[in-house]
């Protein structure tokens, strides 16, 4: 048995490019900045930060989401497969290229928006469940009595 599942939470590093193909197939291309914090080791060492990019690949419907929702700047949550492949370029070169084919996206946060999509890619026959719902600022209730209750 093998697993080929990738997880990244980053920000979205430009719009997603749109394709569409015969019978409405629609795909979505952007790429995904993930960081790590640089830090100081104890010998006084300094690491930098580290920015990685990636790039995904939405399909069908789940590019079609990330046509309306996902702009540069978003915080994303997606899931998927690791995919390389090879093409050739304008000028006859070979170029390798790989990619997170994502099976599910979540908008985790937007500059200047309050909305949140995720979808669910189901299987490769186009059955989607897709779910949108508008977030709600947090409750200002007391939480004085919630506090209390703790068990530490």
């Amino acid at each position: 048995m093998s697993v080929n599942k990738v997880i990244l939470v980053g920000n979205v590093g430009r719009d997603p490019e749109m394709k569409y193909f015969d019978n409405d197939v629609a795909k979505a291309n952007f790429s995904l900045a993930t960081s790590e914090r640089g830090y100081t080791t104890s010998g006084g060492t300094q690491v930098p930060e580290r920015t990685e990019w990636h790039n995904i690949v939405c399909w069908r419907g789940l590019a079609q989401i990330a046509e309306k929702f996902v702009k540069k700047g978003t915080l994303v949550y997606v899931e998927g497969k690791i995919r390389s492949r090879t093409y050739d370029d304008q000028n006859g070169v070979k170029r390798y290229i790989t990619e997170v084919v994502a099976d599910n996206l979540e908008l985790l946060g937007r500059r200047g928006g309050g909305e949140e999509v995720s979808e669910n890619r189901g299987n490769e026959n186009g059955q989607n469940h897709t779910s949108s719902q508008e977030t709600t600022p947090p409750n200002d209730q007391d939480e004085s009595s919630e506090i209390d209750d703790l068990p530490f």
